[in-house]
């Protein structure tokens, strides 16, 4: 620590002076001049060349900037022939240019969203809107801006370069949240030009890919809803989808948006600053200013390179142990002593802490394809076993079956949704669609739907409701958790078992309970049964365990209606999963019709 400060402090100290001293000096030689300024003027000059095919205008342009900054302003073309120029008579130019510009390949700062493409968000060429197609899409985004208003979202218009109107949020930001409900795809679809000019530029990407025109391999996909070019124009080529082949259709839709703009900039021009009563550079060294750097850099350089190799000859050796370690490979990734309560022993111990997380992650990776394949076969087993017995001729597909199927469908989209949104519901930000639910209709809807699997497994199952129970519940979501309970009990009972299925009012709360006569769980296994990706016995096969998963997603489900859930179990004798809910009042029946 006490190197580290002394370095610190050495480079400080020495670089201060050193600021000090050259920086008073530049002032009274650059004479106040702004670094706003000249990138104003750089921004206005390419802003000019933009949207305009030459330079035969930018006299006036210039000679305003000059009046304005105090400054000579000069623009030549690359080998120096002079384009327009403030200052009067045939002064001689700075020996360096201040900038080179070009709107097809600006420099990062001279206009929000070059930095995506290179080209001035200004140069919109083609793609300009006529007077007729502004007034529509201007109407577009009034309607837009009204609805989004009722529902309680502020906005404004704003109009891009090429003169389309867009949204934007009444506190600036470029993405506002605008409802579904005002969300028609009118305002951003492209309007005849811009249609026009995409085909053109799609042509030209199309033979820099050396297709024909009519080939659709390539897609060209820009947000007319934005400004033109803020957002970069994203190119897959599928008869090379490798990051090589995407390169270079990107490389060639970026060489054909300059091919189709450069018509409508203004050529390449190189700008020079200067004062205003002469050519030379503003700022020139002198030799004492130089001497006072070069002194102080090799004085800090001494003192850091002397410190350095004290400290680096005490760190050498357990850094070598790090770079050891981490050259193996990471399945033999070995662990690094922790000697040292400095710097290189917190490195260590964040180096082991990595590999350790980095083991947990790789084995979670490696049972994800099976934990996800365990959620969707129940839905899946279920919808096919009735198709079957329908096409079969056992049962008419009459109204309930195909009622059935379709709750089946639901539950099967909504495990898909709950494996995107795990971490939602792990924060209690889970979507609910509550409703008065009967227990005993729930109930039987959840063995109608496994019925079939209990059979084929030699499973007798029966459910027992108490009178008049209900829940404030989502139907779907809890047909989903107590559907993952029975299809895990199912299918860890022999043949011959029972599997009872209750529920009962306990208070204020209904007890939800799932009983079977199973194999059981081991009691130094029974804490974890709800941990995600957890298994009791790693080399288990599918047809005797699932992956882990849906017991943990039964526990969210769960918590997000403000219910807990429990297991209970003896091996060799069966387990016992009871889910506690909050109990609702019976709704009101409809009045009776006195007519």
């Amino acid at each position: 620590m006490f190197t580290s400060v002394l370095i610190a402090a050495c480079s400080v100290a020495g670089t201060a002076w050193l600021a000090v001293q050259t920086t008073a000096s530049a002032l009274r030689e650059e004479q106040g001049q702004v670094l706003s300024e000249d990138t104003d003027t750089l921004r206005r000059l390419s802003g000019y060349a933009a949207t305009h095919a030459d330079w035969d205008g930018v006299a006036d342009e210039l000679h305003a900037l000059a009046a304005r900054t105090g400054r000579r302003i000069a623009l030549t073309t690359a080998d120096r022939r002079p384009v327009a120029d403030s200052a009067a008579g045939n002064a001689p130019l700075p020996p360096r240019a201040a900038a080179t510009i070009d709107p097809l390949h600006t420099d990062t700062y001279t206009e929000p969203g070059a930095q995506l493409t290179g080209i001035d968000p200004r140069a919109v060429g083609p793609y300009r809107l006529t007077a007729e197609e502004r007034e529509r899409v201007r109407d577009l985004a009034v309607i837009r801006r009204t609805c989004a208003a009722k529902h309680g979202v502020a906005t404004r218009i704003t109009q891009t370069p090429s003169g389309r109107s867009v949204l934007i949020g009444a506190d600036g930001s470029t993405t506002p949240q605008i409802p579904d409900q005002c969300a028609d795809g009118k305002l951003n679809a492209p309007v005849p030009t811009e249609k026009q000019a995409m085909a053109k530029l799609i042509g030209l990407a199309n033979d820099c890919l050396g297709r024909g025109r009519s080939d659709r391999s390539v897609l060209v996909a820009v947000d007319f809803g934005r400004q033109l070019f803020d957002a970069h124009a994203f190119v897959k080529a599928s008869q090379d989808p490798s990051a090589a082949g995407e390169r270079k259709a990107r490389d060639c839709v970026d060489s054909a948006r300059r091919k189709q703009l450069d018509p409508y900039v203004a050529p390449t021009a190189e700008l020079f600053l200067g004062s205003a009563d002469t050519a030379q550079p503003p700022f020139d060294m002198s030799a004492a200013n130089k001497a006072k750097i070069v002194a102080v850099a090799a004085l800090v350089l001494a003192l850091t390179v002397a410190v350095t190799v004290v400290v680096g000859l005490r760190l050498v050796r357990p850094l070598r142990a790090l770079t050891r370690a981490a050259q193996q490979m990471p399945e033999r990734q070995p662990r690094v002593p922790v000697g040292t309560r400095d710097e290189t022993g917190i490195l260590a111990a964040a180096f082991n802490d990595l590999t350790e997380r980095r083991e947990r992650i790789e084995a979670q990776r490696k049972a994800m394809v099976s934990d996800i394949a365990h959620e969707l076969r129940t839905p899946l087993t279920n919808i096919r076993g009735w198709l079957e017995v329908a096409r079969d001729g056992i049962v008419e597909p009459d109204p309930a079956l195909l009622a059935s199927l379709h709750d089946e469908a639901v539950v099967l989209q909504r495990v898909i949704d709950d494996l995107q949104d795990l971490a939602a519901a792990d924060a209690g930000t889970l979507r609910l669609h509550r409703e008065p639910v009967r227990a005993d209709e729930l109930l039987e809807q959840v063995a109608a739907a496994h019925r079939v699997a209990a059979e084929a497994a030699g499973v007798r199952m029966g459910t027992t409701v108490g009178a008049d129970t209900w829940v404030d519940a989502d139907p779907v979501r809890m047909r989903q958790a107590l559907g993952n309970l029975v299809s895990n009990a199912i299918r860890h009972t022999p043949a011959g078992g029972a599997l009872a299925l209750t529920a009962r009012p306990d208070g204020d709360e209904v007890v939800f309970e799932v009983a079977d006569t199973g194999s059981g769980i081991a009691p130094e296994d029974l804490p974890h049964v709800f941990d995600r990706f957890w298994r009791a016995e790693k080399s288990r096969s599918r047809r005797t365990g699932g992956s882990g998963l849906g017991l943990a997603i039964v526990r969210q489900l769960v918590t997000a209606h403000g219910g807990t859930v429990t297991a209970e179990s003896e091996p060799g004798a069966g387990s016992a999963f009871r889910l506690r809910l909050p109990s609702r009042a019976a709704p009101p029946r409809p009045a009776a019709d006195g007519g």
